[in-house]
């Protein structure tokens, strides 16, 4: 592509290659008018519009260079005013944009005119967009699933969840929960589960066989006489039907003194779980030797691959479970929000709450940032994207100083003609 093809395809290149052009077809008119001139009288009329629109057409291209570099290279004074006032410019346009867009006044009408509560009900219940939200959800916690699997991250927060496992003062917990859960009786049904499965293991012929076979190996004599099986048998079954009448009385008496001994000891357990520096002493040492065996560590480990595994292949496949789920719970609070007038107004008065004091807050770092960003820029840069944003209709400055500079000329001409008759 040749370089003046180049220089066409750009809007304001293109401007100042018109206006450039503009100015040297006046020159030419010029030079040919002036000598045409003597031929006929007419020729000295096209002569003074040419000489004028000249006269324009250089002043307002040293006006509109002066903006943005020195004309021709040269220091002159009060040129390049754009570079060199970068830094009153970014000030002027901080304040600009602090006082007529940033004041509170303004944001909060604006803010009491969005209804965000509602445009937030509105846009989450649209299916594509909780598929937007699921999607970025799931992107981000497959991100941090993958970073799971490295070993060093996984030593990391075993040796974090341990430690803080070691710092946690069970007895005085499992002592609060005991507390609670006898407080709701749940401690009695606990106590009605263990004596079912006791009458039940009791009751199996194994349990039985076995309680026999001890009474007679305890019982020589009987071995001596031959009755050990039969004596055993009967004593096993005795013994297993006396603790069965036992569980059965216990099971249907609430009032029983079993219960009563069960509450009594229950209760005492909880007081020295809370209270005892001893029990304390012992649950950690108990929780200390769990966390320090190798079994521990091995499960912790064996149960973080299953779970950070199960995590990643759910999230990896196209009809992910976890990512449905955000998205059903994105569309269900957006339904949520917008059958709840209530919700969606408590948002808004929140959101008109905060926004005073985030506006004090930031308002002044954002003027600072502006202006601070507009005098760091580069002045080449800068001078750029001024040039790409208004030089275009700068260029049109150029043309139209040209055209009227011309006709001024050529007024003047004619007012001159007519007073010298």
């Amino acid at each position: 592509m040749s370089p003046l093809l180049r220089l066409w395809q750009s809007p304001v290149s293109r401007m100042k290659l018109v206006a450039g052009l503009l100015l040297l077809l006046a020159a030419l008119l010029y030079v040919i008018a002036t000598a045409m001139e003597p031929r006929h009288p007419a020729w000295g009329y096209v002569a003074s519009f040419a000489e004028a629109a000249m006269v324009g057409a250089i002043a307002d291209w040293f006006a509109v260079t002066a903006l943005f570099r020195h004309p021709l290279g040269l220091p002159i004074p009060h040129t390049a005013i754009i570079p060199r006032s970068k830094a009153r410019i970014g000030q002027n346009l901080s304040t600009f944009i602090t006082t007529h867009f940033l004041s509170t006044p303004l944001v909060l009408a604006k803010l009491e005119a969005l209804d965000l509560g509602g445009r937030l009900a509105n846009w989450l219940r649209h299916p594509a967009n909780a598929e937007a939200v699921g999607q970025q959800l799931t992107g981000m916690a497959r991100f941090g699933v993958e970073s799971l699997h490295d070993e060093r991250v996984q030593a990391f927060v075993q040796a974090k969840l341990i430690n803080r496992a070691r710092k946690v003062d069970l007895a005085p917990i499992c002592g609060q929960v005991l507390e609670m859960l006898t407080r709701q009786g749940k401690h009695q049904a606990m106590l009605d589960e263990a004596l079912i499965k006791i009458d039940d293991l009791l009751q199996d012929d194994d349990t039985r066989a076995l309680v026999a076979d001890a009474i007679t190996a305890e019982v020589r004599t009987l071995r001596y006489l031959g009755l050990g099986k039969a004596v055993g048998g009967w004593s096993a079954n005795k013994f297993v039907d006396g603790v069965s009448a036992v569980i059965a009385e216990v099971a249907n008496d609430p009032e029983h003194p079993l219960r009563e001994r069960f509450d009594e000891h229950v209760a005492e357990y909880i007081d020295r779980l809370k209270h005892d520096p001893e029990y304390r002493l012992e649950v950690e040492r108990i929780v200390a030797q769990l966390l320090d065996h190798p079994a521990t560590t091995d499960y912790l480990r064996t149960l973080w691959g299953e779970l950070t595994q199960w995590l990643q292949d759910d999230l990896d496949s196209p009809d992910s479970r976890i990512g449905n789920r955000i998205v059903r719970i994105t569309q269900g609070l957006g339904d949520s929000l917008a059958a709840d007038t209530a919700m969606r107004t408590w948002i808004n008065e929140q959101l008109m709450a905060a926004a005073p004091g985030m506006l004090e807050r930031y308002r002044g770092q954002i003027g600072k940032y502006i202006a601070q960003r507009v005098e760091n820029w580069e002045s080449r840069e800068l001078v750029e994207q001024m040039e790409q944003s208004v030089g275009k209709d700068l260029q049109y400055i150029r043309i139209n100083g040209t055209l009227v500079g011309g006709l001024v000329g050529l007024v003047l001409h004619a007012l001159t003609q007519l007073a010298t008759g």
